[in-house]
Order: structure tokens, then C-alpha cells, then sequence
């Protein structure tokens, strides 16, 4: 059970969510758009899962972008979502299609029932988490014998020198272009707060994600690159776009339950 300091702080990451769904699609990064981006997606997700139709449960999937990708590639797909207004758009942006349903809960624990999934997905998730411990025990349960977990992500904290660069190079074009349209002060600032405390606050490595994977159970934990879809993104970015692919270190973990 929650403590209720951390089901406040649950509810401040609902909040922060149900707010972002407005504009989440219109940020790049977060949409992926039909084309390079797309299929380098695609092929991502292929090469660890394979070409045969799985059972996939999709951990905070927002507005159903990397649905879309899981869709296209023949899956079938359980979103999970704690915030009931992504769960919402999910709804209406694949309505019809039988091989997707979207569901209100959390990713942390998802109830749902033991070894029911192929496999589970997630994109920019467990640098989020309250409890990761929790969440990757709650993964491994839900996965039948030989399923996979893959986990996009990143350290979104610290930057390497490159990203500082790149930053400072945003700064600068920012000055000519203006802000961003997408950036909301407020939810900077209620971003932050959320930050402040939880236990990645720091940022995550893939070394320390590694470690919990295993805890957990997970076997042949492995580390992917993200090169395939930041060289995609990189194509069909404009400037400060371009630049923004360069802030932070992102990784591919892909691990299986035996």
C-alpha cells in the first residue's frame, strides 16, 4: 500500500499528466510521425520482439503514439495509463481497431493477471517511477515463461558535454526563433517539484536499471542503442528539434522471464 505521502505525490504525477495530454502530440519527440521515424521504430521494436503477433502490455502509454508503431507491426495491445485524459485520446485515436484496448491504472502495479502478456513496452517511463523496484517485479509477473520486457529511456537529468552544447546552442536560437510554443512554465515548475522526489532524481543509468531488471528476475538483460530512431528523428527535424536530440544519453534495455 501507498504511503500517503507517495499517493500525493502519485496524484501531482496524474495531475502533471492529464495536463500534458492537451499537447503531448504536438511535441517533438513525443509524437512519431508516419515515415523515418516511424519505421525506425518499427524496426526497433522487431528486432527484439520478432515478426509473430504478440500479446503486448503497454506501460503509460499516453496517447497511444508507440501503440500506433505495436499496431502496425500486427500486436495486440493492452495500454495502461494513469492519467484518464491519455487514456481518453489513446481511445479515440485507435477506435475501432480490435487488436487495442486502453485501460485506466497504474503502471506500477497493473493488476492485471499473472503471465498474461507476450511481452512489455515501455518509452520514457521508469525514470518516473515511485517504487521501480515495485513496478519491474510487477512486469515480471504479468509476462508468461520466455517473455520480454523492452525499456526506452534515458537519463534526462544530467547531460553529457554535448548535450550542454547543444543546449546552449537552443539558448541562442531561441533568441531569433522564440520560446517554445509547447513549453508551459507552470508545468516546468510542477515538473521539477515532481523530480525533486523520486528515486531518479539524480537521472538513470542503464547500469543501475540493469541491476533492478535482475533483481527482479528478468534474464539476458542487454543494452540496445537508440541510434536507429535519433538518426531518424535527426532527418526530419528542423533546427532547435535537431538540437534537442542531442541533450541527453538514451538507451534500450530488452531483458526475458525464463
Amino acid at each position: 500500500m501507498h504511503s500517503a505521502s507517495n499517493w500525493s505525490l502519485k496524484e501531482d504525477i496524474r495531475s502533471y499528466w492529464s495536463k500534458r495530454a492537451e499537447t503531448f502530440d504536438l511535441a517533438f519527440g513525443h509524437r512519431i510521425p508516419k515515415g523515418l521515424e516511424h519505421d525506425a521504430w518499427a524496426g526497433e521494436i522487431r528486432s527484439h520482439f520478432g515478426a509473430d503477433p504478440l500479446d503486448v502490455l503497454e506501460l503509460a502509454s499516453g496517447t497511444g503514439e508507440v501503440t500506433g508503431v505495436l499496431l502496425s507491426l500486427g500486436h495486440r495491445v493492452t495500454g495502461i495509463d494513469f492519467s484518464e485524459a491519455m487514456v481518453e485520446r489513446s481511445r479515440a485515436k485507435h477506435k475501432g481497431n480490435p487488436r487495442a484496448r486502453f485501460i485506466l491504472g497504474d503502471a506500477e502495479s497493473t493488476k492485471e493477471p499473472d503471465e498474461s502478456y507476450d511481452a512489455v513496452v515501455c518509452r520514457h517511463l521508469v525514470w518516473t517511477l515511485t517504487d521501480p523496484e515495485a513496478a519491474l517485479h510487477d512486469w515480471y509477473r504479468v509476462l508468461r515463461p520466455g517473455g520480454r520486457v523492452l525499456i526506452f529511456d534515458g537519463d534526462f537529468v544530467n547531460q553529457p558535454l554535448r548535450g550542454r552544447l547543444a543546449k546552449r546552442a537552443m539558448t541562442l536560437l531561441e533568441k531569433f526563433t522564440g520560446p517554445n510554443l509547447h513549453r508551459d512554465p507552470s508545468l516546468s515548475q510542477q515538473h521539477t517539484a515532481i523530480l525533486e522526489q523520486l528515486p531518479f532524481r539524480d537521472g538513470l543509468k542503464f547500469e543501475t536499471l540493469k541491476v533492478l531488471a535482475e533483481q527482479a528476475g528478468f534474464t539476458d538483460v542487454r543494452r540496445s542503442s537508440y541510434r536507429r530512431i535519433n538518426q531518424a528523428q535527426r532527418r526530419i527535424a528542423g533546427p532547435h528539434d535537431w538540437l534537442r536530440t542531442w541533450l541527453h544519453d538514451r538507451f534500450i534495455l530488452c531483458g526475458r522471464k525464463l
